[in-house]
């Protein structure tokens, strides 16, 4: 925890520590808190695609595997190449959600792709070894969606619980004019739901 890439990508989770000891979900919001703080809960494979959706995948995109839409995935990464490999293609973070590529961890236990490639589990698996999760890197601005096993480690984004959105934005006075699971609500950016967690 003392290196660099900790400070800047976090840890890697694998499924079961992500999920500590709760059920797969398919639901939107999963209900799944995982390995995050409380008020905060791991997305599904649904809220995923609500995600992708809201930012310009079409319903027919984003019910397909591999690489999918057009430039969501640059609308999700961290601009520049400060952290991503050049020439992270495509990117204006539009979104806020400022992806980083922290690779991954293999299940024997070496780690890959830091600089190049992001993943995110979500909270959906397929069966007792594989789930979902999502995909991003520095030479292409579409998001992947695919499947692995559940012992590499990846990284995880936590979301805020509406719940918790909502009273936050209240004690603001803030009016909301659209229920976003995601981090776009009407509150300025202290308010959006950017916890990021990775851990084995």
């Amino acid at each position: 925890k003392a290196t660099s890439n900790y400070r800047t990508y976090g840890v890697l989770y694998n499924w079961p520590a992500a999920m500590n000891g709760a059920r797969s979900s398919t639901a939107n919001p999963s209900g799944v808190q995982g390995i995050c703080p409380t008020g905060w809960h791991l997305p599904s494979d649904a809220e995923w695609k609500q995600l992708e959706m809201y930012l310009g995948m079409t319903q027919e995109q984003a019910n397909n595997t591999w690489y999918r839409g057009s430039n969501e995935g640059g609308k999700l990464k961290e601009a520049g190449t400060s952290h991503w490999k050049s020439p992270n293609e495509g990117t204006t973070n539009e979104s806020g959600f400022t992806a980083l590529p922290g690779g991954y961890r293999s299940n024997y236990g070496y780690f890959y792709s830091v600089g190049s490639h992001g993943h995110w589990w979500s909270a959906t698996e397929i069966n007792d070894t594989i789930a979902w999760y999502r995909s991003m890197n520095y030479s292409n601005s579409k998001v992947i969606w695919d499947n692995f096993y559940k012992e590499v480690g990846r990284s995880v984004r936590c979301l805020r619980d509406w719940k918790a959105i909502s009273n936050a934005c209240a004690e603001r006075s803030v009016a909301l004019s659209e229920a976003l699971h995601w981090a776009k609500s009407k509150c300025d950016q202290n308010n959006t739901a950017t916890h990021h967690v990775n851990d084995v």
